[in-house]
């Protein structure tokens, strides 16, 4: 399929990727609670290509739809780390789907979930409430401010420089 990442060019920082995938395991489902405190089911599927395996986390009706289905297609995933591991996430923006092509050889010696990485957390991303305040909100404002600020500075200051080079 065009535009599908292979599991083995997955990273940490993937976004927006289409996975194309064989459905290894389905995990048990887990009742758990949100930080919403929702109650949802989540389970770990492994899927995997012929360059390598991952887990792939999914909620409540796609866990069914996973059992169903031999070979899945993920459209606009994205990858997040669990204790320092790699899952690749459906998420709300993205879908899951049976795939169009079979997945028929499977690499499972490269689990892109075995290797552990320091959690990078993307920056701004847990200080939302923190940006808005204090330091990253005068900085926001100044950012705003010299948007205009430093094109007009940059073009006096070029200005002021062709002047000199005429005298």
């Amino acid at each position: 399929m065009e535009g599908t990442t292979k599991i083995k060019d997955l990273t940490p920082s993937s976004r927006r990727v289409n996975v194309l995938g064989k459905v290894i395991s389905v995990g048990e489902a887990k009742a758990i609670t949100t930080r919403f405190g929702e109650e949802k089911t989540v389970s770990e599927v492994v899927v995997g290509d012929e360059t390598g395996k991952i887990i792939l986390s999914l909620w409540g009706d796609q866990i069914e739809q996973a059992k169903n289905i031999s070979t899945v297609y993920i459209d606009n995933g994205y990858i997040s780390l669990v204790r320092g591991h790699m899952r690749l996430n459906v998420g709300k923006y993205g879908s899951l789907n049976p795939g169009t092509e079979e997945v028929t050889e499977v690499n499972e010696s490269l689990d892109m979930s075995e290797k552990e990485y320091e959690n990078q957390y993307r920056p701004g991303y847990y200080k939302r409430g923190g940006s808005s305040y204090g330091g990253g909100g005068s900085g926001g404002g100044g950012y705003r401010r010299g948007g205009s600020g430093f094109g007009d500075r940059g073009r006096s200051r070029g200005g002021n420089s062709s002047d000199h080079s005429n005298e």
